[in-house]
């Protein structure tokens, strides 16, 4: 004998539902549940063929037609939907929700919400949202954590069942929030990595080189590149920005002929990293085998994605990461790797400043030992000159001797100079431009004549700082002795000495040696006894007015030793 259809029929009076329940018997089985929960638990047997509700409201019954027949929108929408009981036991979901459990039971209603996710961890705001829709009556979030890479977000909604004072049910929407939570988690370690890339403490900078500083960036760099960007290979270049030579800061899983490549920033025929660094531009290579701009470079690469690094608009290398897997960068990988580029490229900023703050003070250090030894180098220089002309042709031994105290004494300084060049570090950075440099000056021998202290303080300073080896001279006695006693490349001497004229000094000079290049420096231009004038009508080729402009000064002292080496080429 066949069965009847089976009818499940749902209301709030027991009269109209018992009504209705006869009119159907004999077409169709009724079933008529004695609570929500058991008529849920009849919905979702397979042998239900419909589902009456009774209710005088039609725009609700239209509503809850469509919320609960088999297959209807709580079938299909996109997050979980979960009915439980005081107790927290399922009563009835959604597929969806099945889904998210990933239990290894195939029925989970009759369950604890809690156990079907192995008991998760509640990470809040409502660290018992259940118990709060339940308890106050209003509805409640909290977020939980399965496992380690999953999240749930829960949002408790109490029932209030009529008859009731205080609800009995809750109605759960549980939505997958792990991409999103996955995503941020990652960009706040991400800010974190760079406040550690470039957190140096004190301690560190006094006990650690410029060298070691570099290697604990580029240790940093890798492990923050492998743990926390998952990316195993790694290459980051630096701008030359005089050559426009990309040069190899960091390579971490490329071929060695990879890592030796010259490269510069240039789009053309220097691979994506030479595109990236000539643009600006991220450059993201999904197939390495065709790709026209891609080099080899990391072993079986099938892809790539290059970064520039970038800080003040300027652009100041790239940073390269590649995978043995065709398509393995997303466009949340480039942003990732951009974010993590610029602290990137602020931690090479700060450690090319702290190295310009050692270059600096190492420098200054240096000048102000100059400044202090200058002087007593140069009274012994003076008097040394004074015993030498005296004993020079009768005392050869006293002689000997003094030219030996003379070479030490200049020695002096030149290995305080030594010292500071090995002592100042050397940025890892190529694009920190060099100090100037002014080669044709080093290694010259001036003599600077003039009473004022602070003249002859300066061209110690000024010109010592370009290899000059520089020696002073009070007055013009001093300095006609000085010329006579030792070797000069150029003469710098006031036009208002205490004991002649600037003229009387360049032709006293003239006649101790005829090709000695002379510049007469003056104040404001202040020449009363037309000094300048008559030297010129002498043959002066220079003058310099105090107080110095130091590109002047160097011009003007490096023209002058110019045109004493060519004067010495034509007499020999």
């Amino acid at each position: 004998m066949a069965h009847s259809p089976r009818m499940l029929i749902l209301g709030e009076d027991n009269q109209q539902v018992g009504a209705l329940a006869d009119q159907l018997r004999g077409a169709y089985e009724p079933i008529v549940p004695g609570s929500m929960e058991a008529g849920l638990a009849e919905l979702r047997k397979d042998d239900v063929s419909g589902v009456c509700l009774v209710c005088d409201d039609k725009d609700a019954l239209s509503a809850a037609a469509l919320l609960l027949q088999h297959g209807g929108i709580l079938q299909q929408i996109p997050d979980g939907l979960v009915l439980l009981d005081a107790s927290l036991e399922i009563v009835w979901c959604n597929p969806r929700f099945q889904q998210l459990a990933e239990s290894d039971e195939p029925e989970v209603v009759g369950r604890g919400f809690y156990d079907v996710f192995g008991t998760p961890d509640i990470l809040g705001p409502d660290f018992c949202p259940f118990h709060t829709a339940l308890g106050s009556g209003t509805a409640s979030k909290s977020t939980l954590r399965i496992g380690e890479r999953s999240y749930y977000q829960v949002q408790a909604t109490p029932v209030l069942t009529p008859g009731q004072a205080a609800p009995n049910m809750v109605v759960v929407l549980v939505r997958d929030i792990s991409a999103e939570t996955l995503q941020q988690q990652k960009l706040n370690a991400i800010y974190q990595a760079g406040l550690e890339l470039g957190d140096l403490a004190p301690q560190e900078i006094l006990e650690m080189s410029v060298d070691d500083r570099i290697e604990l960036l580029k240790s940093k760099i890798v492990n923050y590149t492998q743990d926390l960007l998952e990316f195993e290979t790694v290459e980051i270049r630096l701008v030359d920005q005089a050559t426009k030579r990309l040069e190899p800061l960091l390579v971490s899983g490329m071929e060695e002929l990879a890592a030796d490549r010259e490269l510069h920033a240039k789009p053309q025929g220097n691979g994506v990293t030479g595109f990236v660094a000539a643009t600006g531009k991220s450059y993201l290579c999904e197939d390495t085998a065709n790709d026209p701009l891609y080099l080899p470079g990391a072993p079986d690469a099938r892809s790539s994605l290059t970064v520039p690094l970038i800080l003040h608009d300027q652009i100041l290398g790239t940073f390269n990461v590649e995978s043995p897997r065709p398509g393995a960068f997303t466009e949340n990988d480039l942003q990732f790797l951009e974010l993590f580029s610029r602290e990137v490229a602020v931690a090479l900023n700060t450690l090319e400043l702290l190295v310009a703050e050692k270059m600096t003070t190492a420098s200054e250090s240096i000048n102000a030992i100059l400044r202090e030894v200058a002087r007593p180098v140069d009274e012994v220089i003076n008097d040394a000159a004074r015993v030498l002309d005296r004993y020079i042709g009768h005392e050869p031994k006293v002689t000997e001797r003094l030219q030996r105290i003379l070479k030490h004494t200049r020695d002096i300084k030149q290995l305080i100079q030594k010292v500071g060049d090995a002592i100042t570090p050397k940025g890892s950075n190529p694009s920190i431009p060099p100090r100037p440099q002014r080669p044709k000056l080093r290694g010259k021998r001036i003599l600077v004549a003039d009473d004022d202290d602070s003249v002859r303080e300066a061209a110690h300073e000024l010109l010592g700082r370009f290899g000059c080896e520089v020696e002073t001279a009070h007055n013009g006695d001093e300095a006609l002795l000085m010329t006579r006693s030792f070797q000069y490349d150029a003469v710098l001497a006031d036009i208002r000495l205490p004991d002649m004229t600037g003229y009387e000094c360049f032709c006293q000079l003239r006649d101790i040696q005829s090709d000695l290049p002379v510049i007469l420096m003056t104040g404001f231009g202040y020449d009363p006894d037309h000094s300048i004038v008559k030297a010129r009508q002498a043959g002066l080729k220079a003058v310099l007015y105090k107080p110095f402009r130091i590109d002047q000064l160097l011009d003007e002292v490096e023209a002058a030793c110019c045109n004493s080496v060519e004067n010495t080429i034509h007499a020999d």
